[in-house]
């Protein structure tokens, strides 16, 4: 069984041995971006398949997303075509028809029902899509597909709008009559702030699943993992995770093994989950919030993303500033129970409040670690409960404010 640390590993970290069996990928350019970079994706399964999806819980909700949701948890999937450069939200009943014509599309390409094809698209609010270069874009990315790793990371990088780099990552276990493989990629940037029950993600397996056993996978490594990440608090329209599992390594989960599976997939969207955070939009930082003692792992939860979403918590992690009071005071107006006598804090390593009292510290000396440090990490304890909740979160620069203040003009 594997377990990679280091986040930085994961991105690229796909060979022909870590993909899962059982799937093909293509990506390619049909114009939906001005850019000219690619903006269609298809990620294929050889034989229907077993699917599960998590969804954005927004009020909003563009039109795939509701395609997926009635199609999800199933047995008999066979592909996601997934667009970029176009979010098909806030579109009507045209943006509905368009994700159906682009099911329909593909499922005449792979004879098989509509209602086997899953889609998602990400990009601008408020725009119907261009279907032409839509049916363009499926015809060439299907005469690309392949299982080869070279595709899988055309298909990722089909799926991104302002990321700077591609999201993937994979795992795997060992069992003694054979191997099991998960592999994923995501994308995201900003927007970000999901509350699954415009990030996406496509999780594959060769696991042998039930539509049951994936939905509930599926969702407990999500309220650990995408959960638990935040970039500027705005949970999109089109937000989705699916599961795929093809069962092509024909090894059977039994409860030991099921119990290592959750842990892998856990681990594997954690990973994904970080990516995003570390790739948001004019992000120098990320944010590793860890908050131990309180009354239950609920209200650890409510604290840490209270903390997470400050706009002078942020500020203060953008400059390398050790400024405790922001973190305590933000901890205490989050709808949670503190005991501020057994309140402590800590910052890469280095304790600067303790049993509701300040500590010395060298704050020039903090300061320069905080800058140096890619992931600053803020451990903090708000009484002697059992509660504990982990989060990550970017910081807030003039970068971001300056992208999103022109993004649409």
């Amino acid at each position: 069984m594997t377990h990679p640390d280091n986040i930085s590993e994961c991105n690229d970290s796909i060979s022909e041995e870590s993909l899962p069996r059982g799937f093909r990928f293509s990506g390619t350019a049909c114009g939906l971006k001005a850019s000219g970079k690619k903006d269609m994706s298809l990620l294929v399964a050889d034989q229907p398949v077993v699917a599960s999806g998590v969804y954005t819980q927004n009020q909003i909700v563009a039109a795939p997303v509701l395609n997926c949701r009635s199609k999800t948890p199933s047995a008999s999937i066979r592909a996601v075509v997934a667009n970029s450069g176009n979010a098909n939200a806030c579109t009507g009943q045209q943006g509905d028809q368009d994700a159906s014509e682009m099911c329909t599309i593909l499922s005449e390409k792979l004879d098989c029902l509509p209602e086997q094809i899953l889609v998602m698209s990400t990009g601008v609010i408020g725009v119907h899509l261009n279907m032409s270069k839509v049916q363009e874009g499926i015809q060439d990315a299907f005469a690309m597909l392949d299982d080869s790793p070279e595709s899988f990371l055309m298909a990722a990088d089909a799926i991104c709008t302002t990321d700077q780099s591609r999201k993937v990552a994979a795992r795997s276990i060992q069992c003694s009559n054979g191997t099991i493989r998960i592999a994923g990629m995501a994308k995201g940037a900003g927007m970000i702030a999901p509350n699954m029950a415009t990030m996406l993600s496509v999780i594959f397996t060769d696991a042998k699943l039930s539509p049951e056993q994936a939905q509930s996978m599926l969702k407990i490594a999500c309220d650990t993992s995408f959960n638990r990440i935040s970039v500027d608090g705005h949970t999109s329209t089109n937000d989705t995770v699916l599961l795929l599992a093809s069962g092509a390594c024909d090894v059977e989960l039994d409860e030991p093994l099921a119990n290592d599976f959750q842990q892998e997939l856990n681990q594997l969207l954690r990973q994904l989950a970080k990516l995003i955070v570390l790739d948001g939009e004019g992000a120098k930082h990320i944010m590793a919030i860890e908050v131990v003692g309180a009354v239950n792992d609920d209200q650890a939860f409510e604290i840490a993303k209270t903390v997470a979403a400050s706009p002078l918590v942020k500020t203060a992690i953008t400059g390398g500033d050790p400024n405790w009071g922001r973190i305590v005071s933000a901890a205490g107006y989050a709808h949670a129970k503190m005991d501020p006598t057994n309140t402590a804090l800590t910052i890469c390593g280095e304790t600067i409040y303790r049993d509701g009292t300040p500590v010395k510290f060298n704050a020039g000396e903090l300061s320069g670690k905080m800058k140096s440090n890619r992931e600053v990490s803020i451990l903090l304890q708000v009484g002697l409960g059992e509660g504990k909740a982990n989060y990550w979160s970017s910081d807030l620069t003039t970068a971001y404010v300056e992208f999103n203040s022109e993004y649409t003009t």
